[in-house]
């Protein structure tokens, strides 16, 4: 039987139980004694791993979380976080590279590279040599399987003790899975079923003639029967390790003002800017660090609306230093002299996604350098721009985002919002309600009972500036006639009851009115008068 991967074995590091130990490196409990604590992982009140401490103590994956603790009251337990995983298994993989590039993560804990056998003096001596390296990343339990397909390296990984490798003989994969139990297969109903038709182990299985599988089971379980008789035709998805793109320049002696290292860092910005562009790259966020005595003083993401020349970056390292570094006499220049200033491309996109349109259009760079400037002498947050949200009232549908960055963090605008405004929203919103007076035919002053019924049509109305009462106190008497304008249309209402449980009488209503001038407004009716919230254009 020839190798598979075209001729070329296949090496599998296993790192046991890795949710487990992820957990266990971000609380800082990296030593192998930390470990001997049953801890287990739960995802929607089921364990979905469980290190060897906790299985000693009959735990096991898919228990429910009730059922693990009456096993182990001890137990210590650790919410899932697949993001948590894969970050911490990103070293291990950095690690594998630096020996054989080529890596293939398969899946947080779990990795697969092409042995390179003959450099190292033998495969044995390779599995021992990875080990060494994950041992000094600090992962103590790791274990190395080698065959001719990947499904069989996994196998032997997983017979492996820790920090050992399984070598499996070349055409030895059948061999070698013909004892295994079924339920190694990662498909526990494929496994079920297996065994309930009689069938415990591998050999089993692949005893089976093929066509007669192919027929029972279909494509799948002919891909597992291919699999059980070492016959795996996978082929490693190996990864390209990310280019370094960052950049860094070191001065020797360190700068101690500002306009010195703005001019010394001009040629690192335009490296910088010349190896995106020869990858077809533009940065929109970058991450710019200066150190002062071996440690960053000052650390900052800054975002642009297009892309980041290098005169930009020149001005941002410029605006950051003379923001956040002062001098403790107040000057302007920094409280330390900066030994290092560091460029590293936080967002990067393609250049054809900001090529400019055949006609121009986008914003003026000069207007975007000038509120940059502004934003960097008066803080992060203090220059915004309007974004749109969901919500209920015209106040809520409005975020302010700060300028240069995307808006995270939003009300999904497409969701149903009970009780909101139908098109088109109003143009201008006031920050203060201004008190308004609306009255009917006679005089009275409109209200709405809670019911959502209005008392009678809109006929009049007058704001406070107009020399008015404003409607104030919830008054149902009669208004004078100076300043009043008459309504022409109006549409409404639209009550709006917002977090009684808090406040029971947070109960609103809104209404669209147009004057006699052509100018429309949204009105709020509340037990306290009337407000015009916003107006239309």
């Amino acid at each position: 039987m020839s190798t598979g991967q075209g001729g070329r074995r296949v090496l599998v590091v296993w790192c046991p139980d890795w949710p487990v130990v992820a957990a266990m490196a971000e609380d800082g409990d990296t030593k192998p004694d930390a470990v001997t604590a049953p801890a287990a992982v739960l995802a929607a009140n089921t364990v979905v791993a469980c290190n060897e401490a906790a299985r000693s103590e009959g735990v096991r994956r898919g228990m429910r979380r009730r059922d693990a603790q009456s096993r182990c009251p001890e137990l210590r337990l650790i919410e899932n976080n697949p993001d948590r995983d894969a970050r911490a298994f990103e070293p291990v993989v950095v690690a594998v590279e630096e020996l054989r590039p080529g890596v293939a993560p398969l899946r947080p804990g779990l990795l697969a590279v092409h042995a390179p056998g003959r450099f190292y003096g033998g495969e044995g001596s390779a599995g021992a040599l990875i080990a060494e390296q994950l041992v000094r990343t600090g992962v103590w339990d790791c274990r190395i399987g080698i065959a001719d397909d990947l499904f069989t390296a996994e196998q032997a990984a997983r017979q492996a003790h820790p920090q050992d490798t399984v070598v499996v003989e070349a055409g030895g994969s059948a061999a070698f899975l013909r004892e295994l139990p079924v339920s190694v297969i990662d498909d526990a109903e494929v496994a079920g079923l297996l065994r309930r038709l009689g069938l415990r182990t591998l050999g089993d299985f692949a005893q089976l003639d093929g066509g007669d599988v192919q027929a029972r089971f279909g494509g799948y379980g002919a891909k597992i029967h291919r699999l059980a008789r070492g016959e795996d035709d996978s082929r490693l998805g190996a990864r390209t390790p990310p280019p370094d793109l960052e950049c860094q320049i070191r001065f020797e002696p360190p700068l101690d003002t500002v306009e010195a290292i703005s001019f010394s860092v001009r040629r690192t910005a335009e490296r910088f800017v010349t190896q995106l562009a020869a990858r077809g790259l533009v940065c929109t966020e970058v991450l710019i660090e200066a150190e002062c005595d071996h440690e960053i003083a000052s650390s900052r993401v800054w975002a642009h609306s297009r892309w980041f020349g290098a005169a930009d970056l020149v001005d941002r390292v410029h605006w950051q230093l003379r923001g956040q570094l002062r001098s403790t006499s107040g000057g302007m220049g920094v409280s330390a002299p900066v030994e290092l200033v560091r460029f590293v491309p936080d967002t990067v996109e393609p250049t054809a996604a900001h090529a400019a349109g055949l006609w121009g259009g986008g914003t003026d760079e000069r207007v975007e350098r000038a509120v940059a400037r502004v934003q960097g002498m008066l803080g992060h947050q203090a220059v915004t721009v309007p974004a749109v949200q969901g919500g209920r009232s015209p106040g809520d549908r409005q975020a302010f985002v700060p300028w240069g960055e995307r808006p995270v963090g939003l009300r999904p605008a497409e969701l149903p919002w009970p009780g909101s405004l139908p098109p088109p929203a109003p143009a201008r919103i006031y920050t203060e309600p201004r008190p308004v007076a609306v009255v009917d035919q006679r005089g009275r002053l409109v209200w709405v009972s809670e019911r959502g019924v209005v008392s009678a049509p809109p006929a009049r109305f007058r704001t406070s500036d107009d020399g008015g009462t404003g409607g104030t106190g919830g008054s149902r008497g009669s208004g004078g006639s100076r300043g009043w304008q008459p309504i022409t249309a109006w549409a409404g209402p639209w009550p709006v009851e917002e977090l009684w449980w808090e406040n029971p009488a947070s109960w609103v209503a809104r209404f669209q009115i147009v004057g006699v001038d052509g100018r429309a407004w949204l009105m709020t009716c509340a037990d306290d008068g009337w407000y015009i919230e916003a107006a239309y254009d």
